[in-house]
């Protein structure tokens, strides 16, 4: 056989065993080893190594002599290839179940039941603040945070829990992908989550929200597990669907009113405008001021030793009138001014 020959027998050979020997698959998420976690409404699952030779499951309530005492509950397993965690049977009953020997004593853990849990959350990046229910400007970059304890079983069979993230666009569109700020489109369909809590952007998956893609309004946001048909048999907000929570996609933040100038209303002191009174309309008789009692002298004459003739002021009240409306004459105060005195000078020449 010649070198030439040999190396295509070698290369022949190689190929065939590389054929012949299959590679080793990981094992299915169904596959359950023994004290695992399994969660209600979990079906089709298998058990085998969990149950062993058993066919029966028994659980205890906290704090009970597991030992000596007979379980509180138990279920049986026909087939445990395809084992079903029913809600009916598991969901009062979650923690240890025991594998029941035949003559329902515990033998060994079987398997660790627990209530699935699922939230989801928006996360801006480009500002490092939690936008759930909140708003975002448009143009940031967004991921997810999924809150849940499915993540255990990742440790336990070879994958993480499938959650898939579903973002509704405001016209009612739906998204089960995403495209980030280089403009490539990530899926959001059964992400594995393998840790408690799990941010999206670890997987790649972040969502641009300035993308002419995505209009501007509100978005609605929410999570589901199908684990093994888990949210088909166990349909429960919170569990096996996350509650939905809203994200606001806009410019401006929607506590300014865009367009709008709000000013706050100046109040302004105002008094009842007064009312002029009337000018008074004058009477027919008007009151003109008494004058006070004024005295007129009158000439008084007396006779001196010299013959000589003194001409002294006699005085005379003069009595006070009340002048009505008509006023009077020009001269008046004159005229009885001169009457008296021509009275003094009469009785002067009578004296003599």
């Amino acid at each position: 056989m010649t070198p030439k020959t040999m190396e295509i027998f070698l290369v022949l050979f190689i190929f065939s065993v590389c054929i012949l020997v299959p590679a080793q698959a990981a094992p299915p998420i169904s596959t359950v080893p023994q004290g695992g976690t399994v969660f209600v409404g979990e079906q089709g699952l298998d058990i085998t190594s969990a149950i062993g030779t058993d066919s029966r499951i028994g659980w205890w309530a906290s704090g009970a002599a597991i030992t000596s005492s007979a379980p509180d509950q138990t279920v049986a397993v026909p087939n445990p290839t395809s084992f079903f965690v029913t809600p009916n049977a598991f969901t009062s009953y979650t923690g240890n179940w025991y594998r029941l020997d035949a003559s329902g004593k515990a033998d060994g853990i079987a398997f660790n039941v627990l209530d699935p849990q699922l939230a989801v959350q928006v996360y801006d990046t480009s500002l490092s603040l939690d936008r759930t229910n909140d708003w975002v400007p448009t143009g940031d970059q967004v991921r997810f945070t999924i809150n849940s304890n499915l993540y255990t079983i990742s440790s336990q069979r070879g994958q993480g829990a499938p959650v898939t993230i579903y973002v509704q666009a405001p016209d009612g569109a739906q998204y089960s992908s995403v495209v980030d700020a280089g403009g490539i489109s990530h899926s959001m369909v059964e992400i594995p989550v393998t840790s408690n809590p799990f941010y999206t952007d670890s997987a790649g998956i972040t969502w641009n929200t300035g993308n002419p893609l995505y209009t501007q309004g509100t978005y609605t946001v929410w999570a589901e597990c199908n684990m093994n048909h888990m949210k088909d048999n166990y349909l429960v907000t919170g569990k096996t669907i996350s509650t939905q929570i809203t994200i606001l996609d806009q410019d401006v933040n929607p506590l300014i009113r865009s367009g709008v100038t709000t000013t706050n209303p100046t109040v302004i002191a105002t008094t009842p405008p007064s009312t002029p009174r009337p000018t008074p309309i004058p009477t027919t008789e008007t009151r003109i001021p008494t004058p006070s009692p004024t005295t007129s002298t009158a000439p008084f004459v007396t006779t001196t030793s010299m013959n000589t003739i003194e001409v002294t002021p006699a005085a005379t009240n003069l009595p006070v009138q009340t002048v009505s409306s008509a006023t009077a004459a020009p001269g008046f105060d004159v005229m009885v001014t001169t009457i008296a005195l021509l009275m003094g000078i009469a009785l002067c020449k009578k004296k003599i």
